[in-house]
């Protein structure tokens, strides 16, 4: 049984890993360099005045970039697919279905909403995306620490707003839905008192707003992709289980002759 969600899972991540692939080499990529080329262009005057001249060592480096950078985020977008697939739909989706509402399509939209919250939306309250070139206050390991920490505060809001919804469904849906957003509110007001990251950068206003967006937009179209290719294998699963249950012959129960 875990053996198919898992399968399931890893076809889903898959699609969803190939198109992220695919956006990161298209949209994201060509974005960070132009992210990396206006922080160097603000640099590049003190640079000048030291004299010193790296043109060659440059000029190697970049060469290496242009091939091997590319190639590594579009694996890595992939391979970033297949894992969310497998532990999203595949792991957890199969401990914790029977606590989703809805079924169906609406069960997997309900997953991906709630791993999305999860591995992005929660963290990204206090520490947003930021492009290359943006000094942030906080140290590597401060941030890791607090990112962590609020995937996890993100996955706290997302199981006691599903049991929340289960336990006042019987009470109407307008009540189920206000409890179901209070975990959620919580985890805002959470991100309020954490300690603030403030970040320093040269880059325009509008460049900025323009990256977090296509990081924003990448994830979402992870999830939704996630969502859609396993909603779209289950439902044919359930297609097939269904053929060959009514297709069956069942054994004839009148008594033999003999």
């Amino acid at each position: 049984m875990l053996e198919s969600y898992l399968v399931r899972g890893l076809k889903a991540g898959l699609v969803a890993g190939v198109a992220l692939g695919i956006f990161v080499a298209v949209l994201a990529n060509p974005m960070i360099a132009a992210a990396e080329g206006l922080a160097g262009d603000h640099g590049g005057h003190h640079a000048g005045e030291g004299g010193h001249d790296h043109g060659g060592h440059e000029s190697a480096s970049g060469v290496l970039g242009v091939v091997s950078a590319p190639l590594i985020s579009v694996a890595g977008g992939v391979f970033w697919g297949l894992l969310l697939g497998v532990v999203t739909f595949g792991l957890a989706f199969y401990f914790l279905e029977p606590a989703i509402p809805g079924s169906g399509a609406v069960e997997s939209a309900i997953a991906a909403a709630g791993g999305f919250v999860t591995v992005s939306g929660a963290p990204w309250l206090v520490l947003p995306p930021q492009p290359p070139g943006v000094e942030q206050a906080l140290s590597t390991d401060a941030r890791l620490g607090l990112y962590a920490g609020m995937m996890l505060a993100g996955l706290t809001a997302c199981l006691l707003a599903g049991y929340a919804y289960t336990r006042l469904r019987d009470r109407g849906r307008g009540r189920a839905l206000a409890g179901a957003a209070v975990p959620f509110c919580l985890l805002v007001g959470l991100a309020f008192v954490l300690p603030a990251n403030p970040a320093t950068q040269s880059l325009p206003a509008a460049f900025v707003a323009a990256f977090r967006a296509q990081v924003v937009f990448g994830q979402a179209m992870v999830w939704t992709l996630l969502a859609a290719t396993h909603a779209w294998l289950s439902a044919d699963t359930d297609e097939t289980t269904t053929a060959g249950s009514v297709g069956s012959v069942p054994s004839d129960p009148r008594p033999s002759s003999d």
